[in-house]
């Protein structure tokens, strides 16, 4: 007998009945994608995980506490059939048969009628991967995870007829290490015709941009009569009104001191359109990458992250310095190297303990990366003699000493 394949096709079934006999593992991983599908999902089980049972709490389907019994597939346009009972199994996909209703059954999938694929989306793109003949889960999961990957980093790239509208996608690039850029981060950067570059950001992805991509480091900008916040902007809204993919690439979270909602607003008075995509900040990666949580149970209960590059003295500063000097929890300082001795005996001046331990990490998550210790009262004099340069990111808290790992 000669074994056709799967024939493969998408289901649509919002609003469509949907059974699941079974609450176990398998449903807990089968249920989200028939939620997300906009399914009507009834689940028959006499017991559920946790997870599915929050499910059924939360309204997104409906729980029939017992076992299957004939007629449940009544009206039904899909079953699923996850039970660790091969007899009950049985009579689910004997009644789904009778009632030509698809039917997937994990424990027997040559007893099946129908098949899950092993499933990814990216950018509105479905991946469904179905091996020919009986399901192999591992390969078709590798295969999936090979496809959805390249489609979301951008190393696979359909052809395709692109729309020559102008438009700025702000990227956080994250805190150095390239593989810490968000993967719609990653895919922007492999649409881009222009990539206007921050000193901080990711600067290995540029090495992986196509040779047609221009790339602009932003400090290289001729100012002119300009400010340079304001000839980056005017660079912007150009390559956009020229019909470009321009990606305005920064370190970190664009709006983490990072001025990310004055280039936006910028645009958007040029009409042009701006997709904001979030990054890793620094604050907490970098301090994370050396070995230091910003928060602990029992040492601390909340953190503080404050732009460090005005002076305490200095008028214009916003920061509430006293305040900050009373609280109990860490204190994540950024672009603060070159201040942190007039930081220090400011936080000091105003009462907090010059015991303090302080922790300086210098070019974190990089192969650069390197961490300093001292406390409140010797920071200034240490990162003096240590020679700590920015990028810096200063952690000041009991949290330093959580974890002795240097």
């Amino acid at each position: 007998m000669v074994e056709h394949p799967a024939y493969p096709v998408g289901l649509r079934l919002t609003g469509r009945r949907v059974v699941v006999v079974g609450g176990g593992q398998v449903a807990q991983r089968r249920l989200p994608a028939l939620i997300a599908a906009g399914a009507d999902v009834t689940l028959v089980s006499p017991s559920a995980t946790p997870s599915v049972e929050a499910m059924a709490d939360a309204g997104e389907i409906r729980w029939e506490r017992r076992r299957f019994q004939d007629g449940d597939l009544a009206d039904a346009w899909y079953a699923l059939v996850a039970t660790a009972d091969t007899e009950a199994n049985e009579r689910v996909s004997a009644e789904a048969e009778r009632s030509r209703v698809w039917c997937v059954r994990s424990d027997d999938a040559s007893a099946a009628t129908a098949w899950t694929p092993a499933t990814g989306r990216s950018e509105g793109v479905t991946v469904a991967v179905l091996t020919t003949d009986t399901p192999d889960p591992r390969r078709s999961a590798a295969i999936r995870d090979a496809v959805v990957e390249g489609l979301r980093d951008g190393t696979l790239v359909a052809p395709q007829q692109r729309t020559r509208t102008p438009g700025v996608s702000l990227v956080g690039g994250g805190p150095g290490d390239p593989d810490l850029i968000t993967v719609r981060g990653r895919r922007l950067l492999a649409e881009a015709d222009v990539v206007i570059a921050d000193r901080l950001g990711p600067r290995d992805l540029l090495d992986e941009l196509p040779p047609h991509v221009e790339v602009i480091d932003a400090a290289k900008i001729p100012y002119g009569r300009f400010m340079a916040q304001e000839a980056i902007n005017n660079a912007l809204i150009e390559h956009a009104k020229a019909g470009k993919a321009v990606v305005r690439l920064k370190g970190g979270d664009p709006y983490v001191f990072g001025r990310g909602m004055e280039e936006l607003q910028a645009l958007a008075e040029a009409g042009i359109t701006c997709t904001v995509v979030p990054g890793i900040s620094s604050s907490i990666s970098v301090p994370g990458a050396a070995g230091i949580p910003v928060t602990h149970r029992g040492v601390a209960h909340e953190f503080t992250v404050v732009s460090g590059h005005v002076a305490p003295d200095d008028p214009r500063s916003l920061v509430d310095w006293k305040s900050l000097a009373q609280l109990r929890g860490t204190l994540v300082i950024l672009m603060g190297v070159d201040k942190i001795g007039a930081i220090a005996q400011a936080l000091v001046a105003h009462g907090k303990n010059p015991d303090t331990p302080v922790a300086l990490v210098q070019e974190g998550t990089t192969a650069a990366q390197r961490r300093v210790d001292a406390t409140l009262g010797s920071v200034g004099e240490v990162a003096r003699a240590e020679d700590v340069k920015p990028p810096a990111v200063i952690v000041i808290g009991d949290v330093v000493r959580v974890n002795s790992r240097p």
